[in-house]
């Protein structure tokens, strides 16, 4: 409904996509990657409009599991757009009350297990400090300010709509750091919170973020062998209950069904890059050596078999005639 109000203008660049595929160049382009969760109700979005030192990114997100690494030179606020926001961040659970600040970098990792609508709004390094960010190099949580919520929200709402309806106003410079010092005075009030460090520094959180993130590694390395709990437990070093409960904490699924998940992503990869592949050399090459319940277990993820998949690929690639 957010999207709604809005149209395209010289000042306001909307996007919609149909399906991951069109969105994923987006995601190459900002070093991010997303796992869907629900591939038939997929409906993404994004508004971006730019002020003279900060850029608004409204997103209508989908069911998935995002692993992102954020430069941010100048500072990052993402905020909720609506009351219904659920996201687990570094294995914690946030909604709505929430909002998560970072200047500079950091590897970060969220599942989002429906759709959101959040706002981005990224600084420009020129911006004068505004003693905002007291740690550099660290996504952080804070509780926000219900009424400066509020506040904020609308405002980033009112400057989407008029670049919308009103784009001339943002080739004027002054009407523009009008419409910027607005939000800029707005989070400086979202700003007055005391941080959640005891929550989003969590050491047993940046354990599990640490133990998911070698759990991708083994099986990048090892596509087509059988993963077996015990086994990866014990080259870790850790227990099967501490495996599995970092899992669970950060990507909100067992490891049997993530690691099954990420080897049908990749499977598809392969499909969509057509060629001289065949269904059964893509699967065999990412474990899969049961056709019949590989076949199954595509379907339920993809809504289409694995052939439709090859075909789509293969007539990408061909040209022309």
């Amino acid at each position: 409904m957010l999207f709604d109000a809005l149209a395209p203008s010289s000042a306001l660049q909307l996007i919609g996509f149909a399906d991951v595929d069109a969105f994923r160049p987006i995601e190459t382009m900002e070093d991010a990657r997303s796992i869907p969760l629900d591939i038939p109700n997929f409906a993404a979005a994004r508004a971006v409009v730019s002020l003279p030192a900060c850029r608004i990114i409204l997103m209508r997100s989908f069911a998935r599991i995002l692993d992102t690494a954020y430069r941010m030179p100048g500072g990052m606020v993402i905020l909720s757009m609506t009351d219904d926001l659920q996201v687990n961040f570094k294995g914690l659970d946030l909604d709505a009350r929430f909002f998560v600040t970072l200047r500079g970098n950091d590897e970060c990792h969220f599942v989002e297990p429906q759709t959101n609508h959040h706002a981005m709004i990224i600084f420009s390094p020129e911006l004068k400090d505004r003693g905002w960010f007291d740690h550099a190099d660290d996504l952080r949580a804070h509780a926000a300010n219900r009424p400066a919520l509020l506040h904020t929200r609308q405002l980033l709402l009112d400057i989407l709509r008029t670049a919308s309806m009103q784009p001339l106003l943002f080739e004027t410079t002054e009407a523009a750091a009008h419409l910027q010092e607005g939000l800029l005075l707005a989070l400086d009030d979202l700003f007055r919170i005391d941080s959640m460090s005891d929550r989003s520094a969590s050491v047993q959180g940046e354990r599990s973020i640490k133990l998911v993130q070698r759990i991708d590694d083994y099986v990048a390395a090892h596509p087509t062998v059988p993963i077996y709990t015990a086994d990866l437990a014990g080259e870790f070093g850790v227990s099967i209950r501490t495996l599995g409960g970092a899992v669970s904490k950060v990507r909100g699924m067992s490891l049997h069904q993530y690691i099954r998940l990420k080897r049908l992503w990749a499977t598809r990869a392969r499909l969509l890059k057509g060629g001289g592949a065949t269904v059964a050399t893509c699967a065999r090459a990412q474990g899969f050596h049961h056709l019949g319940e590989f076949a199954a277990a595509y379907r339920a993820t993809f809504h289409e078999a694995p052939s439709d998949t090859l075909a789509r690929g293969r007539h990408s690639r061909t040209p022309p005639a």
